[in-house]
């Protein structure tokens, strides 16, 4: 039984320290300052589409403003279909790695304008929309 337990808290400790993606080809973090600044500038037709990978309940609390929901981990499957490889993407999570992660993927699809929130929702001081 111990053996058991040490090899369970093994596995969860390789999960948990495991490195997100490096940014790479096709995508890159923004920090929060420059995302910040980004959303007062009127939108152009390539549009800002600000993707939130966070739990329903949390996106509901509250939410960067404009953004739709695409909850981890099923944003890994429905992001590449239900985005448009065209839009400039900003992806949104706790604290960055799930949407790094989300990002790679995209690229990995061809989704050339494809960022990531730097430290996700811990570290954003931006304005914020409560849920709906």
């Amino acid at each position: 039984m111990r053996l058991l337990t040490t090899a369970v808290l093994g596995v969860l400790l390789a999960c948990r320290t495991s490195a997100a993606p490096a940014p790479g080809a096709g995508w890159t973090r923004v920090d929060g300052k420059t995302l910040a600044g980004e959303l007062t500038q009127p939108r152009d037709s390539s549009h800002l589409v600000i993707v939130d990978v966070r739990e329903p309940d949390l996106f509901r609390k509250a939410h960067l403003p404009g953004a739709v929901n695409l909850p981890y981990p099923g944003a890994r499957e429905r992001a590449p279909v239900e985005l448009d490889p065209a839009s400039d993407i900003v992806l949104v999570c706790h604290s960055g790695p799930m949407g790094d992660e989300v990002a790679a993927i995209l690229a990995a699809r061809h989704f050339r304008r494809v960022r990531n929130l730097a430290g996700g929702m811990r570290d954003w001081t931006g304005p914020l929309e409560p849920g709906s």
